[in-house]
């Protein structure tokens, strides 16, 4: 889980919730992404993603986003970031970070999803909801 406010990920036992492991990471990790292989952390503070490996908490990469990165999906290939601050979202290459491409969207872009076909990003000052194509 993302722990906001503090600089830390805590991994849970999926059958009872227990903490097996607190990872220390940047300044303000606020939402956090598996791509099947790796944990992905959106740090609102820093402007960056972190790429973790789930055993250890290893950090396999650090990437920079836009202004005040939020939550993330994952669509099978991608890590797409809703930066708040910047008004759009990226599409970054899970394998190595790479952004694909950045798309504006509404005010204050906030939360994404993967429907199997689109991102969708709520859009928290516009009062809408943004689709994209992947």
């Amino acid at each position: 889980m993302a722990n906001g406010g503090s600089n830390t990920v805590t991994r849970l036992r999926a059958s009872d919730g227990a903490a097996v492991w607190t990872f220390n990471v940047g300044k303000f990790p606020i939402g956090l992404v598996f791509d099947g292989a790796n944990i992905w952390v959106a740090d609102g503070e820093s402007n960056n993603l972190m790429k973790l490996r789930p055993s250890d908490g290893a950090v396999l990469g650090t990437f920079s986003v836009g202004m005040k990165p939020s939550m993330l999906a994952f669509d099978g290939t991608n890590i797409w970031v809703a930066n708040e601050n910047s008004n759009n979202v990226m599409k970054l290459r899970a394998s190595d970070g790479a952004v694909f491409e950045t798309f504006t969207v509404g005010t204050l872009p906030l939360q994404v999803a993967f429907d199997g076909a689109n991102i969708w990003v709520t859009d928290g000052r516009s009062a809408s909801v943004s689709k994209l194509k992947k």
